[in-house]
């Protein structure tokens, strides 16, 4: 296994994960999210050892694995798909481009936690395989090759957000991203004399990966009946949810409403959008309480602590909105909260929480941050 302390590294890169301000399960409904880069980050050190195979080591999972260049195959042990995944698709992009390497990777992002660990997995290697071996690679091609190795190698389907947040951040910034056409804009993330907490619900979310991919079905078939009588449409998003409603009968109960969750959704991310560009966090705020009703109830990937950490912000006139973040099932809340009041609602839910289900809660206080990038190397 690589020694840690000895280990002389070319490349080091930082690689954040990512909130998702309102906007979910959107971006492969074509529509529009509100991401950014956090400064909780997986630390990549690299180094060149000429040689056909590689060694990575994951320290927070106490493992390495090799990888042998020649032979590039899933695994049985999820953590390695997300890396096996990325240096598989470069070599189709670029073959024989990546040449023996080895990784130590450290991790202060809490998994499970829906910042998007996978993502920032994914794009950290990507990165500093590029910066290594000077590959040539652009922005957006570490984007979707990032991707492409979560839907291969892991099995998510997953749309293309996080990796553009990852990629793509920029410190006090949010993105309004249009998946669709992958045009962008930044937006001022600031929420003076407000700030985000996530608060940690400690659920795994393991129904997240399997139900990930069967939302997506839903949407692919409520899309196609649409598409019969409306081929004009490409995407669920840009649906106006009137025309949505002409399907009600005829669509079955569950994708109906995936269908209309996704069309409200995109429009509610605009309207939020619009809100922050007129400080007008109030309304910010209730787009994200809406944002969360629509992911319990129609959408239907929250789960009880979710929901009863969201219900219990609304007792407190210092939390302007809340919501679940990320694929749902568990993971975080996302939280609007007055500054000087952030310490006193955490515990106050922290006890809550305790008292319902037995359960720790985890705060974590995030600040919006660079996407991924390269810092100085070690070697000597």
């Amino acid at each position: 296994m690589l020694d840690i302390n000895s280990f002389n590294s070319d490349v080091i890169i930082d690689s954040p994960g990512r909130i998702n301000l309102i906007g979910e399960h959107i971006d492969y409904n074509g529509g529009l999210v509100l991401p950014a880069a956090i400064d909780k980050k997986i630390t990549f050190r690299f180094r060149k050892n000429n040689s056909e195979t590689c060694e990575i080591l994951s320290s927070n999972f106490k493992s390495s694995f090799k990888l042998d260049l020649k032979d590039i195959s899933r695994s049985e042990t999820e953590w390695q798909n997300y890396i096996l995944g990325v240096v598989y698709h470069i070599n189709v992009l670029k073959p024989g481009s990546v040449k023996g390497f080895d990784c130590i990777i450290e991790s202060n992002l809490p998994l499970g936690s829906g910042i998007s660990s996978s993502a920032a997995l994914e794009c950290g290697m990507a990165k500093g395989l590029n910066e290594l071996f000077d590959i040539g690679l652009t922005d957006l091609q570490m984007i979707k090759l990032s991707r492409d190795a979560e839907h291969t190698f892991v099995g998510t389907k997953c749309g293309i957000m996080d990796q553009f947040a990852v990629v793509k951040g920029k410190e006090n910034n949010l993105i309004l991203l249009d998946c669709d056409t992958l045009e962008y804009k930044l937006i001022p993330a600031d929420f003076s004399p407000y700030t985000v907490v996530l608060l940690n619900t400690n659920v795994s979310h393991s129904l997240a990966s399997s139900e990930y991919n069967v939302r997506r079905d839903e949407c692919n078939t409520a899309l196609a009946a649409i598409q019969k009588k409306y081929p004009r449409y490409s995407s669920l998003a840009e649906i106006e949810p009137s025309v949505i409603e002409e399907f009600k009968q005829i669509l079955p109960e569950k994708v109906f409403n995936r269908a209309l969750y996704a069309s409200q959704e995109h429009r509610r991310t605009l309207e939020a959008v619009q809100c922050l560009e007129a400080n007008d966090l109030t309304g910010f705020g209730d787009c994200l309480y809406r944002s969360h009703n629509g992911l319990q109830h129609m959408y239907e990937v929250s789960c009880k602590e979710l929901d009863f950490l969201v219900d219990f912000s609304k007792k407190f006139d210092d939390v302007l909105g809340a919501r679940m973040m990320g694929g749902g099932f568990g993971g975080c809340t996302i939280n609007l909260i007055l500054e000087e009041k952030v310490e006193e609602f955490i515990e106050n839910a922290k006890a809550a929480y305790q008292e319902k289900f037995d359960l720790d809660l985890s705060p974590i206080i995030i600040k919006i941050s660079n996407g991924v990038s390269k810092i100085e190397s070690d070697a000597r």
